[in-house]
């Protein structure tokens, strides 16, 4: 889907930067879906052309950090007991 939007023209030449505004203005809808529950990493990703490793740094880049409890620590050291490794 293509969407397109309208800013008034003395604002354009200070939000422009090097045809760099149609990349930023994505990524800030999609972190804005991914903040109000709309949408999941993996989708934010699709969303972006990310692949896993990427949307961790892309995430962190944009001050939002998983929640990782010591009960995730837990569960994961558990399985890979389980695995023998």
């Amino acid at each position: 889907m293509e969407v397109t939007f309208q800013i008034p023209d003395e604002l354009a030449s200070s939000v422009m930067n090097n045809g760099e505004l149609p990349r930023r203005a994505l990524e800030a809808f999609a972190l804005e879906e991914l903040r109000a529950g709309r949408i999941t990493e993996p989708q934010l990703g699709e969303m972006l052309g990310l692949a896993r490793i990427q949307i961790d740094g892309f995430l962190k880049s944009h001050g939002i950090y998983q929640d990782y409890t010591m009960e995730d620590f837990e569960d994961e050291r558990r399985a890979l007991k389980e695995l023998g490794l």
